[in-house]
């Protein structure tokens, strides 16, 4: 899986987009216009503007640096309103496909960051009665970039209140139990664990621009500085002792942070996907069944009967020696290649066949990724030398050959590492649309797609695809029930374990990753809803003749990093207006 970012920033575009030397016109355009689909050299009214869009919003973000800072909040808000009317002043219906596009998505963006800002503004009203000194920081680091001059003593004796202040609120919280401690608020105290990070990084940054610089500054602010530095450590560890529940020494509790429905709704009209959490989690209960059925087929014929845990519990024993796990990924990353080009599925410029590089991870990276990362460099999973022995067992029993055969494409070619190397060089711009569901929905519909054409030829190989598939479909089921308050990060890690069949480690890596990492709310979920898009999509246009599987799967990478239902506006010429909301049903009955 690649690793999550909000929104990927592109901060330049070529003026002229010549075909590299691997991806020649002949080698392309005749699947494409035999197909009747997009054009390889069309090219968007507004690519610019976008570009423009995304370099500006990174260049504030430069400037404007202080987490939950209301001042950056309205910079932010007045710049994607400007924005707004930028886009309103449009020739809407003058524009191309490849312009209309690119306007709806931009205009979807611009409502979606102004929706988390106000969400921002929520979450920093729920963490002030622990933080009710954040504003003289954030106004001490924001004077700074004004370039105001300071006062220093002022700032010596604002420092100095600021540390009794903190000392105090550090004694309240120790006087704290446990017991007394609901769900809601571990959860914003969690929140302000990190809030206290950020505080501190700000702190020290405007201390730092005049120390030893300016005389008068050291002299009145060095002692209490300091103060406030060990009280702000002191408070942060009881916030996690106490209201977190994270004992000294001990991996942090999973508990994540819910963004409720109204926030599920904003995110899925964000992603473009015209269904409620209700439906889409009904359609994973669907797709289970379906898992099951072929789990005990493949169990048949492993000769486990029924017993599908017993045939995943014999694969998951034909792991590789320590030091042999590097050999089996190049096998697999060959094969899967090979299989490529003889059904003639997509185009594999040379070029990526050759620069795709192998990374180990760490024993402490392991601990949130326990299976692949994936680009251009692939990271794998295997125990080293400082593992504990269960770790090691259990590391190497999640990353069994037969779960590999289902995963190393998926972070290889034709999954990330390819798209990766076409987005860079069609519709760079576009990687402002970036979203989950066109990452890691293009990876994982390649894995039903081989499923489909009998990739996985033994049972053990299927019974690998189908571990991940459940795995993914759990994914939808937790993510949401989770941010709808449902269900529990625990509860999460029990439907992997006794749902899908994971090691119960391997489990609450996943879950922890999913909710007290980087991750957004919906990104666990998009890829598998993502990647049925992907398949509807397939059925609509390759299975009914309109298109070969070749010219469907290069036009898509083709065409930029977008949300499905943009992806299919594209290849389809689908009618799209101004306003454009989500409106694809691409769940069959």
């Amino acid at each position: 899986m690649m690793r999550p970012l909000r929104w990927a920033f592109a901060f330049a575009a070529p003026l002229t987009f010549a075909l590299p030397p691997a991806l020649t016109t002949a080698a392309i355009r005749p699947t494409l216009l035999e197909a009747q689909g997009p054009s390889v050299t069309a090219q968007s009214e507004l690519r610019d503007s976008v570009t423009l869009y995304t370099t500006d919003l990174a260049a504030l973000n430069r400037r404007w640096t202080v987490d939950f800072s209301p001042a950056r909040r309205e910079r932010l808000r007045a710049f994607h309103r400007e924005w707004q009317g930028r886009l309103t002043r449009i020739d809407f219906d003058a524009l191309s496909q490849e312009g209309r596009i690119d306007y709806v998505l931009l205009n979807t963006r611009l409502t979606t960051e102004l929706d988390r800002l106000t969400r921002e503004e929520q979450l920093l009203r729920e963490m002030m009665p622990y933080v009710p000194f954040a504003p003289i920081i954030t106004e001490f680091e924001e004077a700074r970039r004004r370039f105001n001059p300071v006062d220093p003593p002022s700032a010596g004796a604002s420092l100095a209140a600021m540390a009794k202040q903190i000392d105090s609120l550090t004694r309240v919280v120790r006087a704290r139990t446990n017991t007394t401690i609901n769900r809601p608020e571990r959860i914003v105290g969690l929140r302000t664990a990190a809030y206290l990070d950020a505080l501190q990084r700000a702190l020290r940054d405007w201390h730092r621009f005049s120390t030893g610089y300016h005389p008068l500054f050291t002299w009145w602010t060095e002692d209490p500085f300091k103060r406030v530095t060990a009280a702000l450590t002191r408070y942060q560890a009881a916030i996690r002792e106490v209201i977190v529940g994270q004992k000294p020494g001990e991996e942090e509790p999973i508990i994540g942070d819910p963004i409720g429905a109204a926030g599920l709704a904003e995110d899925l009209r964000a992603e473009m996907i015209a269904y409620e959490p209700a439906q889409l989690i009904a359609l994973a209960e669907r797709e289970f069944k379906w898992i099951e059925q072929e789990q005990r087929r493949a169990a048949r014929e492993m000769g486990f009967g029924d017993d599908w845990r017993a045939a995943l519990e014999a694969v998951k024993r034909t792991y590789v020696p320590a030091g042999e796990q590097p050999a089996l990924i190049k096998e697999l990353a060959e094969e899967a290649i090979a299989f490529l080009k003889a059904k003639d599925l997509i185009t594999v410029p040379p070029l990526a066949e050759e620069i795709w590089r192998m990374e180990m991870l760490s024993p402490r990276q392991q601990l949130v990724s326990p299976f692949f990362l994936g680009g251009e460099v692939i990271q794998v999973s295997y125990p080293t030398d400082s593992m504990a022995h269960e770790d090691k067992l259990m590391s190497m029993r999640g990353n069994n050959p037969h779960f590999s055969s289902a995963t190393v494409h998926h972070e290889l070619i034709p999954g990330h590492h390819l798209q990766g190397f076409m987005a860079s060089r069609y519709h760079p711009h576009r990687g402002a649309f970036s979203t989950p569901f066109w990452t890691e929905g293009w990876a994982l519909y390649w894995e039903m797609l081989l499923w489909d054409l009998d990739f996985p030829r033994t049972p053990e190989n299927r019974t690998g695809f189908l571990f991940w598939r459940s795995h993914r479909l759990a994914r939808i089921i937790f993510s949401l029930k989770v941010h709808l308050g449902q269900m529990t990060p625990q509860e999460a890690v029990d439907l992997l374990v006794n749902r899908v069949g994971h090691e119960r480690a391997n489990a609450e890596a996943e879950v922890r990753r999913s909710f007290n990492g980087t991750y957004s709310p919906l990104y666990q979920a998009a890829y598998m809803l993502g990647g049925l898009q992907i398949r509807a999509l397939h059925q609509e246009l390759v299975r009914s003749g309109r298109m070969t599987n070749r010219a469907f799967h290069d036009a898509i990478m083709q065409g930029g990093r977008m949300p499905i239902e943009m992806v299919r506006a594209r290849l389809t010429n689908a009618p799209l207006t101004r306003d454009y909301r989500a409106q694809w049903k691409f769940i069959t009955p």
